[in-house]
């Protein structure tokens, strides 16, 4: 009969990529895998035993490549556009200075590039597909911004996990209905995240991307190369005294009320949206 290339059993847990993968993505993985391969299909008989040997692996070592093929760019995710891989190095297209070099520059162009963050946080979490891709590595060297159109987008895809919210739906694990926020974590090192991937794995709502982007790039508990006070750090002085933005991004990033999070991360993506508009 027809073997299916990959089983969740065979390779749940390889990566974070398939830490708890559904046969749904599976599919994906190999069916754009094999297109580039020409072959266009998800059994395994397509593939020739090289290409299914190169498959795992990059599936067990170095899923980043099969990330930017599952998801990719011109589809409209957030992802560098990949050209091709040779051996464990993968070619993208380049795709401009790192968010870092932008940590000074003017305000305009920091709230536009806070709400693109926002808005990745939020395609991330609730799209179409119904897969939720969380951000496991958030920092401002894991994101770049094209040099021409300004966009915002992940160059590293190594740490993201892949969640099929229509699978948890239909086997329904425990709890997996209850709304989950991430625990703020107030750690010495730079770029810290908490989270349970077990936990991301089994809820249809959870927060972790809002959380990640505002902890550790927008907010004032953001720290990175010695810096502190986050992206937003010094806005204009009638929006410090109205207050509104740190607010904000402190529910955000450590909120006071319970699902203060999720409300918080709409109310900012909102505000974000209408501050920019305003200054273009």
């Amino acid at each position: 009969g027809d073997v299916r290339l990959l089983t969740p059993e065979a390779v749940e847990g390889w990566s974070d990529l398939v830490h708890c993968p559904s046969q749904r993505l599976l599919d994906r993985l190999v069916r754009r895998y094999a297109e580039t391969k020409d072959s266009g299909s998800f059994l395994l008989r397509n593939l020739k035993d090289s290409e299914r040997m190169q498959l795992l692996l990059t599936l067990a070592f170095n899923p980043e490549p099969l990330v930017l093929q599952s998801f990719p760019s011109d589809e409209g995710w957030p992802f560098a556009k990949y050209l091709g891989a040779c051996g464990r190095m993968v070619a993208v297209n380049y795709v401009g200075e790192e968010l870092w070099s932008y940590f000074n520059a003017p305000w305009e162009k920091r709230v536009d590039l806070a709400w693109q963050l926002m808005e990745i946080a939020e395609q991330l979490t609730n799209n179409d597909f119904e897969f939720a891709l969380y951000l496991l590595d958030v920092s401002f060297d894991n994101f770049a911004v094209g040099p021409r159109d300004g966009k915002v987008i992940i160059v590293d895809a190594e740490n993201v996990l892949v969640a099929d919210k229509r699978l948890i739906r239909q086997n329904k694990p425990e709890n997996w209905d209850v709304w989950y926020e991430s625990k703020f974590d107030d750690c010495d090192k730079e770029a810290c995240l908490s989270f349970s991937k077990e936990i991301l794995c089994a809820r249809a709502t959870v927060d972790h991307n809002y959380y990640a982007v505002c902890q550790n790039l927008l907010s004032r508990h953001a720290t990175w190369r010695g810096t502190s006070g986050g992206l937003l750090h010094d806005p204009p002085s009638e929006i410090a005294k109205d207050g509104r933005l740190e607010a904000l991004l402190d529910e955000c990033a450590n909120p006071k009320k319970r699902y203060g999070r999720f409300q918080a991360a709409k109310e900012l993506r909102e505000y974000l949206a209408q501050l920019s508009n305003n200054v273009r």
